[in-house]
């Protein structure tokens, strides 16, 4: 069995859990604990992030080199285009999803948190201390602004016109890239479930999402979009 060692609320670790369910592969999750859990990682896999996933004998890091893993090991349904040039496309958008999709995604995640305590302990990976989780959820708000001006002004432009573009592009296509599903939608998706959590998040996020962001009906398309793939990843 495939075993996945992850944050639950990693953009990552979620593109890898669509990857798998895509591929309709069965694999057992590992919540890593932060801090000493970090230090098992390490030892198992070299480095501390996650995701890491474990074939067997086989330890893969990174959400990249997990999913171009599984798509050799298991190449149906195919991750990539046949196509060379949709399969150019499907790389490039997988690379731009994961650097500068991310870093909007995860600044402003990172914002959001900083002012609101409920977002800050629904996040929490599910192992975290008890006595870490009350201190976190004590602080007030105040004590961490300056965490939430990390994203400025032009930053949060450019995420909300990312996001703006993307939602136009997938009110013309069905998919990201051609007319099949690919790595490409799935990194995607995995960078959304930060700005606005899926029913997959659980009931402390579920519905939750970023102010200005999740809840602009213009970009109500986006979500359909990512929550219909969703729902289709997950049939039986």
């Amino acid at each position: 069995m495939l075993e996945l060692h992850q944050f639950r609320h990693s953009a990552f670790c979620e593109k890898v859990r669509l990857v798998l369910a895509y591929k309709r592969l069965p694999f057992n999750t590992l919540e890593v604990t932060p801090g000493v859990g970090q230090v098992e990682l390490y030892r198992l896999s070299g480095q501390r992030q996650v995701p890491v996933l474990v074939d067997g004998a086989e330890v893969i890091a990174d959400s990249t080199a997990i999913a171009l893993y599984l798509e050799q090991q298991h190449p149906e349904p195919p991750l990539l285009p046949q196509d060379p040039a949709q399969r150019a496309q499907v790389l490039l958008l997988e690379d731009w999803a994961d650097t500068a999709l991310a870093t909007g995604a995860r600044l402003a995640l990172l914002q959001a948190a900083a002012l609101d305590s409920q977002l800050r302990d629904g996040l929490l990976p599910e192992a975290t201390p008890s006595g870490l989780r009350s201190l976190l959820g004590a602080l007030p708000g105040g004590v961490l602004s300056g965490v939430g001006q990390v994203l400025d002004a032009s930053a949060l432009q450019q995420l909300r016109h990312n996001l703006e573009q993307l939602n136009a592009l997938l009110q013309a296509q069905p998919y990201v890239v051609g007319d099949q599903l690919s790595l490409a939608d799935l990194a995607v998706m995995g960078q959304l479930s930060l700005i606005r959590f899926p029913e997959t998040a659980g009931s402390a996020l579920a519905g939750r999402g970023l102010p200005g962001l999740a809840d602009d009906p213009s970009l109500e398309p986006l979500w359909r979009w990512r929550d219909a793939l969703v729902r289709q990843l997950a049939r039986p």
